[in-house]
């Protein structure tokens, strides 16, 4: 089978990955990471990194040649893949649709229709064949029968165990994986880390991808930390940590390390986001958890908020006990992973 994909993300490239796990005789085209060995990519996700609005305005003629493009190669595909990044990706559905109305378009990892722009789930049903959502709760906004839960796919992805005993005196820094997010939370962070001095020992979360010269660039200061490449591995040993908004964030939740999400956008961006789609809460776990039982599992400090005071009164004053019970109430809302009942939808 020959399968379009457009994973644009490092996160669904991750999830991909899963996916495929449970495939067989599978020739992927089309937009994913280059790591992936089932094809060669039209791009690599590296060339499609974008950080709000205004740079995808910038960039904006060339995301029209790409899915240009990427209809065109679609004439040698069996069926279509998109993953998350509806910016680009809904659109693409639907020039696909029009191209091609009998190839089947897979939706997987669904817009968030339910926190701003609802006026998508339309679009969603009549671009898309099949609607794979992985939060329970946001199939209830599409026409019954049109979009199905799958599961989560951190439930699959997340291999560790946390011992909290094991765990103490380690802080975890995630800073994100955009440079411009970065560059905004790591002289913070650095601040926060000499702030705590040698009483704990530091994690500095870092994307296995990135260059020598990308981490000179983008992280003063982080010869004062533990360098770790896999996130798993630094939420497993870390008692708390800091984390930029993003999967981040939910992968702590379900590994249960407590933290406190810290995120700094870009003022025009935070204005559109809060003023315009009036979204009221970044992290997803929070998010998760209001759905199901109107509760939030951590704090959020955005903005001018982020200071250096006000994460170490996160760090001093957050309750592990009642983190726990809230970690596991979201895990068991999640209920079961997703990558084989993907596959199994693919492969039919």
């Amino acid at each position: 089978m020959k399968l379009l994909v457009s994973a644009l993300e490092p996160s669904s490239n991750l999830h991909l990955k899963e996916v495929l796990k449970h495939t067989h005789d599978v020739e992927l085209m089309g937009i994913f990471d280059k790591s992936i060995k089932q094809g060669t990519p039209l791009y690599d996700i590296s060339e499609m990194a974008i950080m709000g609005i205004v740079d995808a305005l910038k960039k904006l003629h060339w995301f029209y040649k790409v899915a240009d493009e990427m209809v065109g190669l679609a004439s040698k595909a069996d069926k279509i893949l998109l993953m998350d990044s509806s910016g680009f990706n809904l659109p693409l559905a639907k020039k696909l649709k029009k191209t091609y109305p009998h190839k089947e378009i897979i939706y997987y990892i669904l817009p968030q229709v339910w926190a701003s722009r609802p006026k998508r789930v339309r679009k969603l049903e009549a671009y898309c064949d099949k609607l794979l959502g992985i939060l329970p709760f946001e199939i209830e906004r599409y026409t019954k029968g049109k979009a199905q839960y799958v599961g989560h796919p951190l439930l699959d992805e997340i291999k560790t165990e946390r011992n909290p005993d094991e765990a103490k005196g380690c802080i975890a820094f995630l800073p994100g994986s955009r440079g411009s997010e970065i560059s905004r939370l790591m002289p913070i962070f650095l601040k926060l880390r000499r702030k705590l001095g040698n009483t704990i020992h530091p994690l500095l979360v870092i994307p296995p991808h990135f260059s020598k010269q990308k981490i000179a660039k983008l992280y003063a200061g982080s010869q004062e930390f533990e360098i770790v490449r896999n996130t798993h591995e630094a939420l497993k040993r870390a008692e708390f940590a800091f984390i930029c908004s993003g999967t981040a964030t939910l992968e702590a939740a379900l590994i249960g390390t407590p933290f406190t999400l810290a995120f700094i956008a870009k003022k025009i961006d935070f204005f559109i986001g809060t003023k315009l789609f009036g979204i009221k809460q970044v992290g997803l776990a929070n998010i998760i958890l209001g759905h199901y039982n109107n509760t939030a599992l951590h704090k959020e400090l955005l903005q001018e908020n982020v200071t250096v005071d006000n994460l170490l009164k996160e760090y001093y004053n957050t309750d592990r006990k009642i983190f726990a019970q809230k970690a596991r109430e979201l895990r068991t809302y999640l209920s079961h992973g997703s990558s084989k009942n993907v596959a199994q939808i693919i492969m039919e």
